[in-house]
């Protein structure tokens, strides 16, 4: 079993101070793979002087002294790619070829987009004509605390200790105390790659534990979070006491609006995205919304498409989907497909328990329900399994006040062959991001939600802009440039 006991913490590796095992549990055989600690009052306190004391000297930095940085873990992220893949195929169950590509895959996209998109950032630019002596400068934040979620550890850590790199600030991560292996491998990276004592620190523990001292810390300045709805509240009203600035990036219940002249691959496409991941993202469109003219086929093609979908082990190669997290994932997933059943959803794939033949793990029969009304459980709640809920509709107006009756704004998905249809949709539906078409959204494009979905953008310029503050100057001395 590995021992991941220790943080990282200005620069070098170091015992807890006041740390609490915990194991590390492979969900696909319930055994314990790894141990951690987690950290206490001492150690978040280490952390963020680390953090604080090395803020002036890194915001300051000429910013091509950033981006060489953050160039130098590019490459070596990719040579440790494999190291990173089985580490998280490990912690939480992505299937290792799914690992290798799309989860290891993530971080090397988004690494890549920022070293991009740094090249529109102007860290001291002119106001305008009408003000020859006024400059804007865009500074560092200040000490950020970077809260990352398990589904996708990687991409999340990436979009969060980049651009704050980038921007210059000073950080202390704490990643899912339930996928914690591929941050102490990320943390390897930074430590190989130079990162100057105390820019990057990272310290495990629960939300309760380091997320709470870190989300009030009077020396934090920014907390940047990924995860529940319900712990994104609670993080906003902890960061309230001190005034700091918050950037969620929450729940969702994507609306997935397939019109009678959708293509032929359309819903292929939103049951696979479902599943992906055993359905496990933010942005998972998991409500189907269906005409009625092709409602019927469209019910048995999701069924038959449930039922071919095949659940096996993370280390195994192949396109299955592998098992959910943890034991309170997979108990809560069966608890929401029960109330499915109760509010009378017509259960058309899928149901209770571990797919047949399998008596160990955390895996989830991919499931189908049709017939649902958007009042119904399994429409309300973001179930962050591989469960599918079909609702029919009539009209586009019925589509639209369907798919916008949701406290979730995160992502929502329109098939149609009608391109002023798809104008008119994307214009109107309430969510920080619409895909259309299966047309993924372009490299450096925002990702991020309204609503209860949160608020702030990842990605691009939008997300190193996040992690900048602006500051007015006037009377600027402009022979001395």
């Amino acid at each position: 079993m590995l021992d991941k006991r220790q943080f990282y913490i200005n620069g070098t590796w170091c015992d807890p101070v006041a740390g609490q095992d915990l194991q590390v549990i492979n969900p696909s055989t319930e055994e314990p793979c790894a141990v951690i600690s987690l950290g206490g009052v001492a150690d978040t306190d280490m952390a963020v002087a680390a953090a604080k004391a090395a803020l002036p000297d890194w915001m300051h930095t000429d910013p091509r002294e950033r981006l060489a940085l953050v160039e130098r873990v590019l490459d070596l992220y990719k040579a440790r790619a494999e190291d990173m893949a089985q580490a998280i195929s490990l912690e939480m169950g992505a299937p290792i070829d799914l690992a290798r590509s799309s989860q290891v895959g993530a971080g090397t996209w988004h690494i890549s987009n920022f070293i991009k998109a740094f090249e529109q950032i102007e860290f001291i630019s002119p106001l305008g004509e009408h003000a020859p002596d006024d400059r804007i400068i865009r500074e560092a934040v200040g000490v950020c605390a970077l809260i990352t979620p398990w589904n996708w550890p990687m991409n999340q850590v990436t979009l969060k200790v980049i651009p704050a790199l980038l921007a210059g600030c000073t950080m202390v991560l704490k990643p899912s105390e339930i996928a914690p292996l591929s941050s102490a491998i990320w943390s390897e990276i930074l430590h190989e790659a130079g990162t100057p004592h105390g820019v990057y620190n990272m310290v495990n523990g629960d939300g309760p534990g380091v997320g709470t001292q870190l989300s009030g810390h009077p020396d934090v300045d920014m907390v940047s979070f990924t995860g529940s709805t319900r712990a994104g509240i609670a993080i906003s009203k902890n960061a309230a006491e001190t005034l700091k600035r918050v950037h969620l990036e929450l729940g969702g219940k994507g609306a997935n609006i397939i019109f009678a002249d959708a293509d032929e691959k359309a819903v292929k496409r939103g049951v696979a995205h479902c599943f992906q991941n055993t359905g496990q993202s933010c942005n998972a469109p998991t409500r189907m919304l269906v005409e009625r003219a092709v409602y019927d086929q469209t019910v048995e093609q999701a069924r038959e498409l449930a039922e071919g979908t095949s659940v096996g082990p993370a280390h195994e190669s192949g396109r299955h989907i592998g098992p959910v997290v943890s034991q309170m994932q997979f108990d809560k997933i069966q608890d929401l497909i029960q109330k499915g059943m109760d509010e009378g959803a017509n259960l058309v794939a899928g149901g209770l328990g571990r797919p047949e033949g399998v008596n160990r793990g955390y895996f989830v029969r991919p499931t189908v329900f049709a017939d649902v009304t958007n009042d119904m459980t399994i429409a309300r709640e973001e179930i962050f399994g591989p469960v599918l809920s079909i609702l029919p509709f009539d009209t586009e107006e019925e589509a639209i006040r369907i798919a916008n009756d949701t406290v979730y704004g995160l992502t929502n998905y329109v098939q149609s062959q009608d391109g002023a249809r798809r104008n008119r949709l994307a214009r109107r539906l309430r969510a920080g991001m619409i895909e259309m078409n299966g047309k993924s959204r372009g490299a450096g494009a925002p990702f991020g939600g309204m609503k209860q979905s949160g608020n702030g953008r990842e990605g691009g310029v939008w997300g190193i802009e996040d992690f900048l503050e602006v500051k007015a100057v006037s009377g600027w001395a402009n022979d001395a440039e």
